[in-house]
């Protein structure tokens, strides 16, 4: 019996953990500041040359914010981001990324 109930919790904790990584997803994208510039949901850019976002692929949200972390991209309006970037882990990346993929673009 004990098997089945550590089997149905870890279910649980599986289903449960998508959500709440969807959740950490938008929180993250507000509390650093991304909504900003590109708007709640990655639609609605402050500025006509800063890129929507939403549903953009997650691999390549990865490699710019990397890039402009890092200092390997430092081109156009890349200088906006780098003061930013700092303050956020290569794991809160990924979890940025995942969510703003996810986001229906307009």
């Amino acid at each position: 019996m004990k098997r089945v109930t550590l089997f149905a919790v870890a279910v649980a904790t599986i289903g449960f953990g998508g959500a709440a990584f969807a959740q950490d997803g938008a929180k993250l994208y507000a509390d650093k500041t991304c909504n900003a510039c590109h708007g709640p949901t990655g639609n609605k850019a402050l500025m006509p040359d800063y890129p929507k976002i939403a549903g953009q692929n997650k691999a390549y949200i990865v490699k710019q914010m990397t890039d402009i972390k890092s200092g390997a991209r430092a081109n156009g309006n890349s200088a906006a981001m780098k003061g930013v970037m700092h303050l956020v882990s290569d794991k809160e990346i990924e979890i940025i990324a995942d969510w703003v993929s996810k986001q229906k673009p307009q």
